[in-house]
C-alpha cells in the first residue's frame, strides 16, 4: 500500500500482503522507503501517526556520515543503522574480523560497480546475494530490530528498493508471505524509480554516480528476485535455513512471525 509523503518517493506498507496459509501481512507493522533526509516536519508528524518506533537504515556508514541525520532523529524513533557493504574506516571502530574490509569509504554506495562475492544467474541478484554473504551481522541485526519494534519498523536505504529490498524479503519470507506477492512488492518500486532517481540525484552523496546511469538500469526486475529466492533455495534448502546458519534463532524466527502475523 503506497502512502504518499512530501519528502519520500517510494513509501509503503506491506500491509495485506498474502500469506502461504491463506492469511495476510498486517498492516503498519512493517513499512519500507527510500531515502529519509527529506522528510517535512509534516512527514514527521505523519510517520508518527501511524505508530513508527524504528527506523532500520539499511545504508552503508559512509553514506549515513555524508548525508548526516534525518528528521527523524530528534523524534524519540529509534534509529538502527547496519551497512550491507564490506566497509570500515580508520578511526571510526574496528574492522570486524569476520567482515573483509575491502570496500573503501567512499566505494560504499549503491551504484558504485564492485565485484560481487558470489555469482548467480543474474547480476543484480549476485549483488543482492553479496550482502548476504558479506554482512550476515547486519542482516541478522536489521531483520531483529524489525521483530523487537514495539510499533510500526520503517526499513529504508537510498532508493528503497535494493537493500530495502533484499531485507524486507527476507523478512516477509520468515513470515510466509507468498512468493509472488513478495516478488510484487518488490518491482513495485519501478512505479516510484523516475522520481527516487530525481530526489537522490539533487544529494552530492549520490548525484556524481547517478549522472550517467540509464533509468533503465534502476528498475526492479521481477527476474532479479526470482533469482535470488531461487539460488538461496537451491543453495540453503530454503531461506529459513539460511537464516539458522547466519545465526537466527527460534526464538528470533517466534518474534519476526509475531510482529508481522500477530
Amino acid at each position: 500500500m503506497w502512502i504518499d509523503l512530501d519528502g519520500l518517493a517510494n513509501l509503503r506498507d506491506v500491509g495485506g500482503i498474502p500469506t502461504i496459509d491463506g492469511g495476510k501481512i498486517i498492516p503498519g507493522r512493517l513499512l519500507r522507503s527510500d531515502n529519509l533526509q527529506t522528510l517535512t516536519s509534516s512527514d514527521v508528524d505523519q510517520l508518527l501517526g501511524l505508530g513508527l518506533t524504528d527506523v532500520i537504515d539499511m545504508r552503508s556508514d559512509y553514506e549515513a556520515e555524508q548525508e548526516g541525520p534525518t528528521p527523524l532523529a530528534t523524534s524519540g524513533v529509534r534509529i538502527h543503522q547496519f551497512s550491507l557493504f564490506r566497509e570500515w574506516q580508520i578511526g571510526v571502530g574496528e574492522p570486524k574480523p569476520d567482515v573483509r574490509p575491502e570496500v573503501m569509504p567512499e566505494e560504499a554506495l549503491p551504484w558504485v560497480d564492485l565485484e560481487p562475492s558470489a555469482q548467480l544467474d543474474n547480476d543484480v541478484a549476485s549483488v543482492y546475494f553479496s550482502y548476504l554473504v558479506d554482512r550476515p551481522d547486519s542482516v541478522l541485526a536489521a531483520l531483529r530490530a524489525v521483530g523487537e519494534a514495539p510499533g510500526a519498523a520503517l526499513v529504508h536505504c537510498a532508493a528503497g528498493k535494493d537493500r530495502t529490498g533484499t531485507i524486507v524479503a527476507l523478512a516477509l519470507s520468515v513470515a510466509d508471505a507468498d512468493r509472488h506477492a513478495i516478488i510484487d512488492d518488490y518491482v513495485a518500486s519501478s512505479e516510484r524509480v523516475e522520481h527516487v532517481v530525481q530526489r537522490l540525484m539533487a544529494s552530492p552523496t549520490y548525484a556524481a554516480n547517478l549522472r550517467d546511469r540509464p533509468l533503465s538500469s534502476h528498475l526492479s526486475h521481477p527476474e532479479t528476485m526470482i533469482s535470488l529466492l531461487n539460488h538461496i533455495d537451491e543453495t540453503f534448502g530454503s531461506i529459513s535455513q539460511m537464516l539458522i546458519k547466519m545465526g537466527w534463532t527460534a526464538e528470533d524466527n517466534e518474534q519476526l512471525r509475531a510482529k508481522l502475523r500477530g
